[in-house]
């Protein structure tokens, strides 16, 4: 069949298909079946479009979820989502209402998607390294939160007009507080600055801004209702009383969550698989959500406790794996739904832009003097300050969860959640390429030495990548046989996070060494572990010895009959064909017939091309029957 029989027959199908679309109208009422196949169609379509703006921002060095949030605002109902379509007169994502401009259904979605947002973000919180540096931590912490509140109220009254206490304007107080230390984690993680000073501290203030952030938010909801209920009049008994019952259901369910883990963790191992468990453990996170939003609070703050609670088992990095697939599902449909909320042409108002700007500058500002200010005074220079201060700017996903509570339950119009989906994009935009600046500079940012972490890093080299891969897989196989939980990263370069009680051990692999970071008391385990392995990987090479014959194996290569075919040849033009080599001995012959693919320009890297080759030849000769050579590299 050529293109143009698949062309027509896509027509044809198309026109065939279209009745069928158009038949579901869109005049009515919508049935159940009928809101289900537009649900499926919304689905489909925004996880496409999320992942080519994920993939479009990575190809700029940004972070994907800004790409996300823009693809939702370009087919939201504010622009191309409602423009009309076969079967889809009013397009694939029509104004859902006068109040929300999004599905139900839809947004139901979305609020599953933060869940586990903030279930994932409890997850990674390390207790360990908050309460090794909880006093830096907190001074930092509440110094951000605190002003960044205060900033951020102050701002809104500005903005809107109304006084710094109306419901608005403390909500946007809330939000300004938030901070994405995602951002700021992969930005520390690529230049090796993750152990640094600078990169605990954040780290642990970020977990202490965090719980803050989310205890303020749950008040703030109180207080709105109660201001509410009364006509707008502040009933100070009233908000009295919430605030204790925030902090209250917060405080006892985390320590709850952090005394019973083990058992918690203990109970899940019941379900065997670690994809069960994984799976049992996000149910436990939607059972604590809807506790707290049935007690007042919102849903994300129980997830936020689950996660925290399982972070202190040895189960945590198993389900972070497990629960990825999940992620890679709902976090971008959450995201896209954030972008749809934004109306565009409110947006685009130079009112809206410039209250927009004002609120991100403030917003910026509010961080780098609330954290980078109190920094200097816990042995920080300008430097060090400048750095903690910019790594707590990012406001990311955490802030777009906030605003999407406001708009959800009518505390922002959508005007004032563009302003704050505006400073979300810019506090995202601007922070990393000013962070990672700073972090070049070969500077120490402490007036005197600090200590990162406790943690100590055992090196292993070996002489080629292939048997630094054979003897990692050793010693990851010996670590899961003792009962230890495996999650695997593919980062810039491959990571396996390593937990079993209270033992925790990271293990990064490079080209042709690995590094194992772990306590000083684990470093003997370690060395025994590797040591074995090796043993065990040189037993493994002699049993080899004597059963493979490469000799005979190699005589059954000359045969041409496989249906795989390799597209080697397809690489060999005219130019690359000698019938006069100049050399004389086998290294030279194999760099001349290199230098022929060097010369017509297959290869991008011929240096690399060449000590392949070499090492391959070095192992064991190519040479096959009858005076033929066939050198190759891998």
């Amino acid at each position: 069949m050529n293109k143009k029989h698949i062309i027509f027959i896509s027509i044809l199908l198309m026109f065939m298909i279209t009745p069928l679309f158009a038949s579901g109208g869109e005049s009515g009422e919508q049935d159940l079946l009928h809101q289900m196949t537009n649900l499926v169609f919304q689905i489909g379509i925004i996880l496409f479009a999320a992942k080519l703006g994920g993939f479009i921002m990575k190809k700029i060095n940004m972070p994907s979820v800004l790409g996300e949030l823009l693809m939702g605002i370009l087919i939201g109902p504010y622009v191309l989502g409602s423009l009309p379509f076969w079967g889809f007169h009013g397009g694939f994502f029509p104004i859902a209402g006068a109040d929300f401009p999004v599905t139900p259904e839809l947004y139901g979605i979305s609020t599953i998607a933060s869940i586990i947002l903030l279930f994932h973000s409890g997850l990674e919180t390390d207790l360990s390294l908050f309460l090794r540096f909880s006093v830096k931590g907190a001074v930092i912490g509440i110094g951000g939160v605190v002003v960044s509140f205060l900033a951020g109220a102050w701002a809104a009254s500005l903005i809107t007009g109304l006084s710094i206490g109306a419901p608005v304007c403390l909500f946007f107080g809330v939000i300004s507080t938030a901070t994405s230390v995602g951002i700021t984690a992969r930005i520390l993680s690529e230049q090796r600055k993750m152990d640094s000073p600078e990169g605990v501290t954040i780290l642990a203030a970020a977990v202490i801004d965090d719980v803050l952030g989310i205890i303020l938010l749950a008040i703030i909801l109180g207080i709105v209702s109660v201001m509410t209920g009364h006509g707008g009049s502040v009933n100070w008994g009233a908000i009295a009383g919430i605030a204790g019952k925030a902090i209250g259901v917060w405080l006892g369910f985390t320590l709850l969550g952090l005394l019973f883990a083990r058992k918690i963790g203990n109970s899940l191992k019941v379900f065997r698989s670690e994809t069960s468990i994984a799976v049992m453990s996000f149910g436990l996170a939607l059972i604590l959500s809807g506790i707290f939003e049935k007690a007042g609070l919102a849903m994300i703050i129980g997830a936020y406790v689950m996660g925290l609670s399982l972070s202190r088992t040895d189960l945590s990095f198993v389900i972070q794996e497990k629960i990825h697939p999940l992620q890679e599902f709902f976090v971008p449909i959450f995201f896209c739904v954030m972008g749809m909320l934004v109306d565009v042409n409110e947006i685009l108002d130079p009112k809206v832009l410039l209250a927009g700007l004002f609120f991100s500058l403030v917003g910026i500002l509010s961080k780098i003097l609330g954290c980078g200010f109190p920094s200097l005074f816990l042995n920080f220079n300008m430097i060090g300050a400048a750095r903690v201060g910019m790594g707590m700017v990012p406001r990311g996903e955490v802030a777009l969860i906030m605003a999407g509570i406001g708009i959800s339950s009518g505390i922002l119009n959508p005007a004032q959640f563009g302003v704050a989906v505006l400073m979300t994009l810019i506090t995202t935009l601007i922070p990393p390429p000013i962070l990672t600046a700073i972090l070049k500079k070969d500077k120490l940012g402490t007036r005197t030495e600090m200590k990162g972490s406790s943690t100590v890093v055992n090196k292993f080299d070996f002489p080629s990548r292939e048997m630094t891969q054979l003897a990692l897989s050793k010693v990851v196989s010996a670590i899961r046989e003792e009962g230890f939980y495996l999650h695997d990263l593919e980062l810039d370069h491959h990571v396996y996070q390593i937990r079993k009680g209270d033992v925790f051990l990271t293990i990064h692999e490079y080209y042709d060494y690995f590094e194992v970071v772990s306590d000083p008391e684990d470093v003997l385990y370690i060395k025994t572990v590797v040591y074995e392995a090796l043993i065990l990987m040189n037993d493994t090479i002699e049993k080899l010895k004597t059963m493979a014959k490469p000799e005979e194996m190699k005589k059954e290569l000359a045969s041409d009959k496989t249906r795989i075919q390799n597209d080697f040849f397809k690489l060999i033009s005219e130019q690359c064909i000698s019938m006069n080599l100049k050399a004389r001995d086998k290294d030279g012959i194999i760099k001349e017939m290199v230098g022929l693919m060097e010369a017509d320009g297959k290869l991008d890297d011929p240096a690399a091309c060449l000590d392949a080759v070499l090492e391959r030849e070095a192992s064991m000769s190519t040479g096959m029957q009858k005076g033929i050579a066939i050198p190759h590299g891998k």
